[in-house]
């Protein structure tokens, strides 16, 4: 059986070079350690025809790429980090970025699962990385319904089968507004301008995690504005940008991050099928419920204008029109001036997972940064953890770590304002 690659697929693959990988990674944190080697093979193995994308490699020409079937060497694919003794928290970030740099070999499927540990504060990490072309953020987690979490008891349900990147919104006649000339005008391209991100990306990575809690951001988020998790999520960024700048940059005035947003429904067996919207984060304000008020009042402008959708029939009516016009138009969305960074916000099964019986912590979503995009954000939930997944070039973006912890310190703040009931610096 062979796939015909889709545009976005293709144009995902091409990105991909000596400088940039083309996979994502998500970090699970198994607090028991690590599983029994020919155990998570075996299980792995039992449960590939549930999965059969994770049996597709790349085939066909360069011209016209194709996925097709394969036998898959299980072994070749879930490996353990070689290594001796405990591995400390240094060398988790360092050992991170080793495994997230490296090429996924395209003459196998484009997917691999590496174990880490033991870890010096206890348990193991197990890292799996997929390739962006085979499945997106939405379907990773899909895919790790069928072949890594233990299936869920029938009461519990599958859960947490849907991006909660952002709230698409209904099609409807506002839709009909679009037209070409607001993609030319630059309508969907807000704020034109350099961030301290906008520099050539080389080919060192560090990485960094952050953990949050799910319910007491929503709740907060609810309270405080009336707003969404993924608002808190955002102003939570916001946050630590903003103490991040001043510790290294000094202050800035607005931050445009692009927000992705699936637009494949459960059960679409599509790779890649996605749109976004771009969001001005107030990182020079340093009251935590007016930073989430002030995203709050952006992410509902966007949706209720459906930017998502309109950016991306209007990017198939350039490709219809002219390629060449259509080529422009990307690289004009893919320029530093038109964002600064990418925070992608995935949602994973509701429910408490665990891998061969044993309890999974956090997980944490690793994502490829962009030449003049040098810093990318990546949010996972699964339960009621929230793991953040930041990935940087180290020669633009310095004390990642700085930014890590910042990101924790702007979550407790929120949760603080919630518990005084502060709206906007004032009590309620």
């Amino acid at each position: 059986m062979q796939v015909p690659l889709t545009a976005e697929d293709r144009t995902i693959l091409a990105l991909e070079d000596a400088r940039l990988v083309g996979h994502t990674a998500t970090v699970v944190h198994l607090p028991g350690g690590a599983p029994d080697l020919r155990q998570l093979r075996d299980a792995v193995a039992q449960r590939l025809p549930a999965a059969p994308r994770l049996t597709w490699r790349l085939s066909g020409t360069s011209d016209e790429p194709t996925w097709r079937s394969d036998e898959v060497d299980v072994a070749a694919h879930v490996r353990v980090v070689d290594g001796a003794g405990p591995v400390d928290e240094a060398g988790v970030r360092t050992e991170l970025a080793r495994l997230f740099g490296e090429h996924l070999d395209r003459s196998r499927p484009l997917w691999r699962m590496d174990v880490l540990g033991p870890l010096t504060g206890g348990g193991a990490l197990l890292v799996w990385r997929v390739h962006h072309a085979l499945a997106d953020g939405g379907t990773v987690m899909r895919l790790a319904e069928d072949v890594l979490w233990d299936p869920a008891p029938a009461a519990a349900g599958a859960g947490g089968r849907r991006s909660a990147t952002a709230d698409p919104g209904t099609s409807g006649a506002e839709q009909g507004r679009s037209s070409l000339s607001g993609v030319l005008t630059g309508e969907l391209l807000p704020g034109l301008r350099r961030s301290p991100f906008d520099a050539r990306v080389g080919r060192e990575r560090d990485v960094a995690l952050a953990v949050a809690p799910v319910a007491g951001l929503r709740e907060a988020a609810r309270r405080l504005a009336g707003a969404t998790l993924n608002d808190a999520v955002l102003a939570v960024v916001a946050g630590a940008l903003r103490r991040w700048l001043e510790h290294r940059h000094g202050p800035l005035h607005g931050l445009t991050v692009k927000v992705p947003v699936t637009l494949h429904h459960d059960g679409d067996d599509v790779g890649n099928r996605d749109s976004y919207f771009r969001v001005d984060l107030p990182v020079d304000e340093p009251d935590p419920v007016a930073r989430l008020l002030a995203v709050r009042r952006e992410t509902a402008e966007r949706k209720a204008r459906h930017d998502a959708q309109e950016l991306d029939e209007l990017v198939d009516r350039l490709a219809q029109l002219s390629p060449r016009l259509a080529g422009w138009s990307q690289r004009l969305q893919r320029s530093g001036r038109s964002f600064a960074l990418n925070v992608s916000n995935v949602r994973g099964p509701d429910r408490a997972v665990t891998v061969l019986g044993a309890p999974v912590g956090a997980v944490s979503p690793l994502v490829e940064v962009a030449q003049h995009h040098a810093l990318r954000v990546g949010v996972l939930s699964v339960a009621d953890r929230l793991g953040f997944g930041l990935v940087a070039d180290p020669s633009v973006v310095g004390d990642l770590d700085v930014l890590a912890a910042a990101v924790e310190q702007a979550a407790v703040e929120l949760l603080h304002a919630r518990r005084n009931g502060t709206v906007g610096g004032s009590a309620r």
